[in-house]
C-alpha cells in the first residue's frame, strides 16, 4: 500500500491561497479529459434550457415564491408546496450541477500543458455568466414572472451556450493563428445566417412572451402583442435562416470547400428542418406543453449548430506544431 505523501504547511498555504495553481501543478490532464470537461459545461447549459422550460411549461414558475430562499421561512421546499415548488426548488439545484460542470472546465483548462489562457478566460467567462443568470432568474421570481425578464433570463443562457460551445470547440484546436478554410464571400454568407439566427431566437422569446404558457396558474401579464402576429414573424425568421443554410450548402460545394464546413452545415439544416416540423405542429395543436418543450431543446441545437458551422470556416494549428518529436504527433492529433 502507497502512503499518503507529506503535505507541508507552504503547500497548505498555496492551494488556499491558490487552489487552481496547486492543483495544476500537480495534475496534467489528457487533452481528451479536457474536452469531455468543455462538452459536460455545454451539456448542462442546455439541460439547463429544458428544466427551465418545465418550470415554466408545469406552471412552477413560482412553485417557490421568493429568493433566494423557497419560502419566507424556509431555505427549501415544504410539502405544503406540492408538486410545483418540488418542480422550481429542482430546477434551482440544478444550477449548482451546472456550476460544478463549469468548475470543472476551468480547472481542467487550468491544469493543461502548455497552459492555455485562453481556455481559462472562456471558462471563468461562464461562471460569471452563470452568477449573473442565477441573480436575473431571482428577480424573475421576485417581479412575478414578467415576460421581458423571463425573455432575458432565457437569452444570457443563450450566451452561456455560445461561450461553452466555442470553448468546446477551442478545446480540439490548438493556439496558432486562425487560418480560413473559405474565401470572404463565403464568411460574409456565414455571418448574415449568424444574425439571421440570433434574431430567430430573439423573436421566439417574444413569441413566449405573448403566449398562454406563462408559467404560473396565477394571472401573469403577458407582452402586450398579437400572439398570431409573432409566431408569424418568427416563422419568416426561420424560413430565412433554412433559406441561407440551403444556399450555405450549395455555395459550399460550388467552391469545393473543405468536408468540415460542409459537413456541419448538413447537420445544421437537419436540425433546422426537425425544428420546422415540431414548430409547425405545435402551432396547429394550440401549444402542447411537450411539443413546447422539445421545440425549446431544439432551439438550443439550433445555435448550437450555427455556431459550429461558423467555427468551421477557419483552423487553428497547434502552435507546437513545427517542433519535432512525440509531442508534435499528440499535439496534431487533439487539434
Amino acid at each position: 500500500m502507497r502512503g499518503v505523501p507529506n503535505v507541508t504547511r507552504a503547500d497548505a498555504v498555496a492551494a488556499v491561497r491558490n487552489p487552481l495553481a496547486f492543483i495544476a501543478a500537480r495534475w496534467t490532464p489528457e487533452p481528451r479529459t479536457v474536452q469531455r470537461a468543455a462538452f459536460a459545461a455545454l451539456a448542462m447549459s442546455v439541460v439547463l434550457v429544458v428544466t427551465g422550460g418545465a418550470v415554466r411549461l408545469t406552471g412552477s414558475g413560482l412553485g417557490c415564491p421568493t429568493w433566494p430562499e423557497c419560502t419566507n421561512d424556509s431555505l427549501t421546499t415544504t410539502s405544503a408546496m406540492g408538486l410545483h415548488g418540488a418542480i422550481e426548488f429542482g430546477n434551482r439545484m440544478l444550477t449548482y450541477v451546472l456550476c460544478a460542470a463549469v468548475g470543472w472546465a476551468i480547472i481542467a483548462a487550468r491544469s493543461e500543458k502548455p497552459r492555455r489562457r485562453s481556455l481559462t478566460r472562456l471558462g471563468w467567462a461562464q461562471f460569471w455568466i452563470v452568477m449573473s443568470n442565477a441573480i436575473l432568474g431571482g428577480i424573475v421570481v421576485l417581479v412575478g414572472l414578467n415576460p421581458y425578464t423571463v425573455a432575458a433570463h432565457f437569452l444570457l443562457t443563450t450566451a452561456l451556450i455560445t461561450v461553452a460551445a466555442v470553448m468546446w470547440q477551442r478545446t480540439r484546436e490548438g493556439d496558432g493563428a486562425p487560418r480560413p478554410l473559405v474565401g470572404k464571400a463565403v464568411q460574409q454568407l456565414v455571418w448574415f445566417l449568424v444574425v439571421a439566427s440570433a434574431l430567430l431566437i430573439t423573436v421566439g422569446t417574444v413569441v413566449t412572451g405573448a403566449g398562454p404558457h406563462a408559467g404560473d396558474s396565477s394571472d401573469v401579464k403577458r407582452i402586450p402583442i398579437d400572439w398570431e402576429t409573432v409566431s408569424k414573424l418568427h416563422a419568416v425568421f426561420a424560413w430565412i435562416v433554412v433559406t441561407l443554410t440551403f444556399a450555405l450548402w450549395f455555395v459550399l460545394k460550388a467552391v469545393d470547400a473543405p468536408a468540415g464546413p460542409l459537413h456541419r452545415t448538413r447537420d445544421l439544416f437537419v436540425v433546422l428542418l426537425a425544428q420546422g416540423v415540431v414548430g409547425y405542429v405545435q402551432y396547429f395543436t394550440h401549444l402542447p406543453e411537450a411539443l413546447v418543450g422539445v421545440h425549446m431543446f431544439g432551439s438550443c441545437l439550433v445555435w448550437i449548430g450555427t455556431l459550429r458551422v461558423l467555427l468551421a470556416l477557419r483552423e487553428r494549428p497547434s502552435l507546437t506544431a513545427d517542433l519535432p518529436g512525440p509531442s508534435t504527433e499528440s499535439a496534431l492529433t487533439t487539434a
